[in-house]
């Protein structure tokens, strides 16, 4: 105990526990929605365009955040009507942003004048590396999230489940499909600095996923999604420092072991995995 509190004496380790909680609340509310309404690839997309915003501005000299939020944003308001019985087509267009995005940011960041900044840390991310303006930024946009959710929560659920019904229960489905996909841009750009383009999926999608094996009502998944993206970031921390490993791959692994024991407990016990 009092070695974990010595640790936590280091900014950039007390840093990196903050924004590993943010992200984990982050994770558990906007990941619930995009496992349930099925945004998983659409939000792989955003994320992959976001590093063509990104490059740019590298190459610019500015903050590489401000291009990753832009391409993020312009990207979620393209897909977020996806028209009707032209879903192929929607897909095609993700899978073209995604590919597009990720060729534009490597230029960018190879023809940068001097030393060229290390694409790992863009794809794979370092949690170690958040400053303290950081996790501020990602407290604003997390509290933003919640407040927004909190606020038409009901409006959200129907949205994520039906959106037939909740046209015929009055919500304005088109302007709550372009709120939720913005949402899911800005979660998905703040969560690139912990565990990179390559791996912020999964970190949106596994607690999720884990927390649909239990829980009944949307309420309880979003609690218990936020519950296991902390032991996610929390642990994964843990055995980065024990076991000398990069950060984001240990907090992805570690919530792809969580998921398996669960399957596996789920199938010794007799249920289906894919089940309730």
């Amino acid at each position: 105990m009092a070695d974990a509190l010595e640790l936590l004496s280091y900014d950039f380790l007390r840093n990196a526990v903050l924004a590993g909680l943010l992200a984990s609340v982050l994770c558990g509310v906007v990941g619930t929605f995009v496992v349930v309404k099925r945004l998983v690839f659409l939000a792989g997309g955003v994320a992959h365009a976001a590093f063509g915003g990104l490059g740019f501005c590298y190459f610019l000299g500015v903050d590489p955040r401000l291009g990753a939020v832009g391409a993020a944003v312009i990207s979620a308001l393209a897909l977020a009507n996806p028209g009707t019985g032209r879903g192929r087509s929607h897909d095609a267009r993700i899978g073209i942003l995604w590919a597009v995005g990720m060729a534009l940011g490597v230029v960018f960041i190879y023809k940068l004048p001097g030393y060229a900044p290390n694409l790992m840390a863009y794809l794979f991310g370092n949690i170690l590396t958040v400053r303290e303006s950081d996790v501020l930024l990602t407290l604003g946009v997390t509290l933003v999230v919640a407040v927004l959710v909190a606020l038409y929560f009901k409006e959200s659920v129907a949205l994520a489940f039906d959106e037939e019904f909740a046209a015929v229960q009055g919500v304005p489905v088109r302007s709550a499909r372009i709120v939720l996909m913005l949402l899911t841009a800005l979660s998905v750009v703040f969560l690139l600095q912990l565990v990179g383009i390559v791996l912020v999926i999964a970190l949106l999608t596994i607690p999720p996923v884990i927390a649909l094996r239990f829980a009944r009502s949307f309420g309880a998944v979003v609690g218990l999604s936020i519950a296991i993206g902390v032991v996610m970031t929390q642990g994964g921390l843990a055995l980065s420092y024990l076991y000398d490993l990069p950060s984001g791959p240990a907090i992805v692994l570690l919530g792809a072991a969580l998921l398996v024991v669960v399957d596996l407990g789920r199938l010794v016990g007799g249920t289906r995995p894919g089940a309730g």
